[in-house]
């Protein structure tokens, strides 16, 4: 019998073919440079915010920096929804636009998805710090599978303490053997790009939305209402138990009696009821 499973569903090599694997990847892609931009920005923001709070200026760079951390996080929530399969909707816990500046600015402050956001902008650092592992493994990975038609040469694998790390690979046994670990390489990157990817998106789902789905029944009609103020337990009038219901229970029911059925009275009897005795 031929077995229907799909290729992506065999263990440990089934990330070869699975194409969410190089979404995945390429969501780790531009983690890093976003990565730095956050790291940058809003390490100057807060920092020079919270250093010159005693003036006006720096209560400013708060309030912008903040903005700026609802911002990113909008762009966060569309790269989940795109490629790490979620399908989020932003908060709605901003307030009504209340009257006066100051009120404005609380809005925001006192907005819980605004520091929700800040959560996730600065769990993104660790993001791209582990997005560079898998990404490494997997650029040496595919420089040694390509060794047999490539020898002799030497491989490079960073530096440590100022040295560079590097195989010389001048042999057709020594190249089979860099096949090996290349591909060992390749397969572990691909494994922990997809980990880095759920890490990523357990945290939008925490902190950059809550489900379309779980919006929409918050919103929605009570499935249990069956027309005005009437509920699922109360019959309508176009409801079979409505249908056949009597009109009042009080009422007897009047049943029909064939004229043949029933028996006339004696002609003497009748006299003797209206003369009396």
């Amino acid at each position: 019998m031929v077995s229907l499973r799909s290729p992506s569903a065999i263990p440990v090599v089934g990330v070869l073919v699975d194409g969410r694997t190089y979404v995945h990847l390429l969501y780790l892609l531009i983690a890093i440079p976003l990565g730095a931009v956050y790291s940058s920005l809003f390490s100057f923001g807060f920092a020079f915010g919270i250093a010159f709070s005693v003036v006006l200026v720096g209560l400013v760079i708060l309030l912008a920096t903040l903005v700026a951390a609802r911002l990113a996080a909008g762009v966060e929530r569309w790269l989940a929804n795109r490629l790490l399969g979620t399908d989020l909707t932003r908060y709605d816990d901003l307030a009504d636009d209340p009257p006066g500046a100051l009120a404005g600015v609380r809005k925001y402050v006192e907005a819980a998805s605004t520091w929700r956001a800040v959560g996730f902008i600065s769990l993104k650092f660790f993001v791209t710090v582990f997005a560079i592992i898998p990404l490494f493994a997997l650029a040496n990975g595919l420089s040694l599978l390509s060794a047999p038609i490539r020898y002799p040469y030497v491989a490079t694998f960073g530096e440590s303490n100022g040295e560079p790390i590097t195989w010389a690979i001048g042999t057709l046994p020594e190249s089979l053997l860099a096949v090996s670990v290349g591909l060992v390489g390749v397969l572990v990157a691909l494994h922990v790009t997809n980990l880095v990817a759920y890490a990523s998106r357990q945290m939008a789902t925490a902190l950059l939305g809550e489900p379309a789905a779980t919006a929409e029944d918050a919103t929605g009609d009570d499935p249990e209402a069956t027309g005005d103020g009437a509920t699922g337990d109360e019959p309508t009038a176009s409801s079979p138990s409505a249908r056949f219901a009597p009109a009042d229970a009080g009422e007897s029911e009047s049943e029909f009696v064939p004229a043949d059925a029933v028996e006339p009275e004696p002609a003497g009897d009748s006299d003797r009821d209206e003369g009396g005795t």
